[in-house]
């Protein structure tokens, strides 16, 4: 490829650096968050059941223990499917991101640092997501298929655990926006002396 032909392909691309306009990792990570969460959440819900039965019933909410825990199935399968495009997603885009050298993040982290924690983290979360999946799996249709309980306190525990993980792995994420600047739109625009107007067209 010719100094030309690279020069005129950097023209083509957006203002952060990517060959379309918005950034698409910060989009499916907060699909990869929400699914995970309510996941966990439904299932908390669905074992803690007995103690809140009485709540719906006065709530006239027509609702019935394997109803949440199929919710926490499904959107646990979806969370397996939607970070592996999340991680793939965040890859390609971080090979094409022009961080600020000159700064630190709020943790003391140079650029660099914070995007190989934060992609290590990435690889780290897929394969956590992955493993309760299985583990939710093996739950549901042979652990603890007859019981009313479908999911182990250790899985739920687990799960909690991972929230926090999400929460140390999302700040190194954010850091690399609002300290780097890292494909944020209106930074970049910014930085390049145009109008934020451009934003709504």
């Amino acid at each position: 490829m010719t100094v030309v032909s690279i020069d005129r392909l950097i023209a083509q691309l957006g203002a952060n650096g990517l060959p379309y306009a918005i950034p698409i990792h910060p989009n499916l990570v907060h699909m990869t968050l929400g699914l995970f969460i309510v996941a966990i959440g439904f299932d908390i819900v669905g074992a803690l059941f007995p103690l809140e039965k009485s709540v719906f019933k006065f709530l006239a909410i027509p609702a019935t223990r394997s109803n949440f825990f199929d919710v926490g199935w499904y959107n646990m399968v979806g969370a397996a499917i939607i970070t592996f495009f999340t991680v793939g997603a965040g890859f390609y885009e971080i090979l094409l991101a022009s961080p600020d050298e000159h700064v630190k993040s709020a943790w003391g982290l140079h650029p660099l640092e914070t995007m190989l924690w934060h992609g290590v983290g990435g690889v780290a979360l897929l394969a956590l997501i992955i493993g309760m999946t299985v583990w939710r799996g093996f739950q549901r249709f042979l652990w603890r298929k007859d019981m009313a309980r479908q999911v182990e306190w250790s899985y739920l525990l687990a799960g909690l655990g991972i929230f926090a993980i999400m929460f140390v792995h999302g700040t190194l994420g954010a850091q690399l926006a609002s300290d780097f600047g890292v494909h944020i739109t209106a930074d970049r625009l910014l930085r390049m002396g145009k109008d934020l107007s451009l934003l709504g067209q």
